[in-house]
């Protein structure tokens, strides 16, 4: 086949969502980065009086370049061709499909899920749209020192076999991605999911590192060449930061080496399934974890620092 399932060289819709889906705003990033690059403008809105609650997702006010001050409301947007290129060539997005990208941005709305992820997969529809790439990002015990790793699935074999991914065996409360994924496959958009692992001990913080995972997935999945700009930079500064609050916290300092020796056994050539299964149950004892202490994706992992001492030790 000269096209992956639609997906190299095909129209494609890239989704991200601010909220439960976007750990590290690492989703957020990389779907702002590829409308920036490729100065898409809004094609189809949603109403956010239908779908939003105010006082959950507030909306927020801003002073534009004339001075005035905007209310902007939440929403979810689709945005496409249509408006100036990037000023440099350094700085556009190239590669089979670049032309057509088509990018969703949005908040996870609060009420109606069906209706609004019908509304949205009808507008990619009436564009057009050829394939659906999702971008999310979880909490994981996932090392800053470490690439971080992105998982790929898909529900649709089609997809599967030609871009060699797997289907998820996750089990348990989805966001509003899964919803979308579920309706555009329903129609016959096929789609696959990129999540990014972001370290659930430095979440309050953007990650530059894990938006440059998702591009760089993505890009492997798509053919697309996407300039970085300043992101290698801002990710190396990240990790000195993280780096630096470890050389400060020694009870820091270790649990990341835990998850570093952890991490290095799993992706060591030799590392057989057994190594990596005793290896891991060997990680879960040093940490004192029970099977209640968080999901295997991170999703619904660790929301407090676990290397602190507690019952105030």
């Amino acid at each position: 086949m000269d096209q992956r399932a639609g997906f190299e060289g095909g129209r494609l819709l890239v989704v991200a969502f601010e909220g439960w889906n976007d750990a590290g705003e690492a989703a957020t990033g990389a779907a702002k980065l590829l409308a920036e690059r490729l100065g898409l403008v809004e094609i189809a809105a949603v109403d956010p009086e239908l779908y939003f609650d105010y006082q959950f997702t507030r909306p927020t006010v801003a002073v534009g370049d004339d001075g005035a001050r905007r209310l902007e409301w939440p929403g979810a947007a689709i945005l496409g061709p249509g408006g100036p290129p990037a000023p440099a060539d350094e700085d556009r997005v190239t590669g089979p499909g670049a032309d057509t990208l088509h990018v969703l941005l949005g908040s996870e709305p609060a009420r109606s899920w069906k209706g609004f992820a019908a509304e949205l997969v009808d507008a990619a529809l009436a564009a057009d749209v050829e394939g659906i790439v999702l971008l999310g990002a979880m909490l994981a015990d996932a090392p800053h020192t470490r690439p971080l790793a992105v998982f790929a699935s898909s529900e649709n074999r089609e997809v599967r076999d030609e871009l060699g991914v797997d289907r998820s065996s996750y089990e348990g409360p989805v966001g509003i991605l899964s919803v979308i994924a579920d309706q555009a496959e329903r129609v016959g958009i096929p789609t696959v999911s990129l999540w990014a692992s972001v370290p659930h001990y430095v979440h309050n913080a953007p990650s530059p590192k894990a938006v440059l995972a998702l591009l760089a997935k993505l890009e492997e999945l798509t053919g697309l060449s996407i300039p970085r700009g300043s992101l290698e930079t801002e990710a190396k500064a990240w990790e000195a930061g993280v780096d630096a609050l470890a050389a400060d916290d020694e009870d820091m300092a270790g649990y990341i080496a835990q998850l570093e020796q952890a991490r290095d056994a799993v992706d060591a050539p030799e590392a057989s399934g057994e190594a990596i299964a005793r290896e891991f149950e060997r990680y879960l004892r040093r940490r004192g974890d029970g099977p209640e202490s968080g999901r295997a994706d991170g999703r619904e992992g660790p929301r407090d620092e676990p290397w602190r001492p507690r019952d105030g030790a």
